[in-house]
């Protein structure tokens, strides 16, 4: 991390740092013996990461300084020396001036002017004593050859131990909360979860929802410089991947919340772009659902306006390819000649309660063994409402059929282009006159067909439900649908969003 610093490689992605000239009063300043007459470095966290900031040179008595920083611009800092050597510091608008040298940068370290740092150091030289008496402790419990009194006792020291810590950041953040750094400490807090009140069934459930309901309190959502913290990544991290539940449509929702929420500019732009990039890198099924709904409600309105036009067009096309096939959304309405090349089959004139749309071709090697396994889930579930649409993504249409014929793809909807409907004066009169569509003739841009097979599984309605599935997991899926019809109505009913806020009121 340092390094990059060092060779001033670190360039924030996608331009989510503006650098505000706004001259300051108050400086940054700094005696380091250990880097007479040598170049030092200021660099900012922006969540969990750190980016150059600004750069000077040590005189020869080992004094530099740097000038202060905006309001919005404050947080930690690491003051970066030689070596690389760094330590970080708190910066907010008040004159700093602090002393050590290059032998042990935080114990050597003497606080002559700031609250801040007066307080964020005295905390970490806190921490060390309790590690330090917490080692002999966690040997005691690594050690095989201990007994089991002795284990207890060691985990009762510990627990002790912890307990002190804890004291000691509640105190506080009660007597300074007006320190920028008390704020910074409270994020680490984790949320204190009560027991679950008298006549509650499920009180694993309410405990959960009590915590998630209260997960956000330790974050002032007002103060734009709790984003230049590592621990608000880690925050806002954990709550997106781990406290929330991993499903498209509630984590849209909780997204449009969180961010509404942002009562400045700095936080705005730090959740709208980890959730969006979360969701566009997520390996998870139908999470460009998300993704798609972030680009439209803060990119394609211009809300997020730090990107420049060619990173706005990208992100704005990337939502364009995914946006046909968004899970819980209807497909476009495909409509295709099938192996006769004149017959012309309409995807939504197809009734089946199940719809499989496979996106294949001939010369594909995992095609070759895809396409008889579907068959064979088409022959299993037939009877049961499941109907395949088949999309030959050959240019060429002979390699096509002769692979439908040779491997008895049976039963299905076969449809692709061809060279000829193609040619632009067949493909406008075609669209013109209503035969087919421009999302049908450019099925392989509306589709996202980057790779083959592309496989798509539709409900009645014609809605996807899943995507890139193989044959085996269709099966599989459509089974647990199948149980879920025939249910006899051992699960509760899901209740409507106006009944779950209704609970979490109740629970306060």
């Amino acid at each position: 991390m340092i390094k990059s610093i060092l060779k001033f490689s670190l360039i924030l992605v996608l331009g989510m740092f503006t650098i505000h000239t706004d001259a300051q009063d108050n400086k940054i300043r700094l005696k380091i013996r250990g880097v007479e007459n040598q170049e030092v470095y200021l660099a900012n966290y922006y969540g969990e990461k750190l980016y150059y900031n600004d750069t000077t040179m040590a005189d020869a008595n080992g004094y530099f300084e740097f000038q202060g920083k905006p309001f919005e611009e404050c947080g930690k800092y690491a003051v970066v020396a030689p070596g690389p050597k760094f330590f970080d510091i708190i910066v907010s608008q008040e004159d700093i001036y602090l002393e050590t040298d290059t032998n042990d940068l935080i114990n050597n370290l003497t606080v002559h002017k700031s609250d801040e740092n007066e307080q964020f150091f005295n905390y970490l030289h806190f921490i060390q004593r309790k590690r330090n008496a917490r080692a002999p402790f966690d040997a005691v419990l690594a050690d095989t050859l201990k007994s089991d009194q002795q284990k207890e006792q060691a985990r009762a020291e510990i627990k002790q131990l912890n307990d002190d810590v804890q004291e000691y950041q509640k105190d506080l953040i009660a007597k300074h909360p007006e320190l920028l750094f008390t704020k910074l400490m409270q994020m680490t807090l984790d949320v204190e979860v009560p027991e679950a009140p008298e006549g509650v069934e499920d009180a694993q459930t309410w405990k959960y929802y009590y915590y998630r309901d209260h997960y956000w309190d330790r974050v002032d959502f007002s103060d734009p410089r709790l984003v230049r913290d590592q621990m608000f990544h880690r925050v806002l991290d954990k709550y997106w991947t781990k406290v929330l539940p991993q499903i498209p449509d509630s984590l849209l929702k909780e997204a449009f919340e969180l961010v509404e929420r942002t009562d400045n500019y700095d936080m705005f732009k730090y959740f709208t772009h980890h959730i969006t990039y979360a969701a566009e890198s997520s390996n998870i099924m139908c999470m460009d659902k998300v993704f798609v709904g972030m680009v439209d409600r803060y990119y394609r309105t211009g809300k997020a306006d730090w990107l420049d036009e060619e990173a706005t067009t990208k992100i704005l096309d990337r939502a364009k390819d995914l946006r046909y096939t968004v899970c819980g959304e209807p497909i476009p309405n495909i409509i295709l000649p099938d192996t006769t090349l004149t017959n012309w089959v309409n995807l939504y004139e197809i009734e089946a309660k199940y719809t499989v749309i496979a996106i294949w071709e001939s010369t594909c090697g995992h095609c070759k063994k895809e396409m008889p396994k579907l068959q064979e889930l088409s022959e299993e579930w037939n009877d049961k409402g499941l109907k395949v649409f088949a999309i030959g993504n050959d240019f060429e249409t002979e390699p096509w059929i002769k692979f439908i014929r040779e491997k008895e793809l049976d039963g299905w909807y076969h449809v692709s282009d061809n060279p000829a409907i193609n040619a632009t004066d067949s493909a406008t009169k075609l669209i013109s006159t209503g035969v087919t569509s421009l999302l049908s003739l450019n099925f392989r841009s509306t589709f996202d067909v980057f790779s083959t097979p592309k496989v798509f599984l539709l409900d009645e309605d014609k809605r996807v439900i899943a995507k890139q599935l193989s044959a085996e997991q269709i099966g599989e899926l459509l089974k647990r649908l199948e149980a879920e019809d025939n249910s006899t109505g051992d699960f509760p009913p899901a209740k409507t969003p106006k009944e779950e806020k209704a609970v979490r009121e109740e629970r306060g």
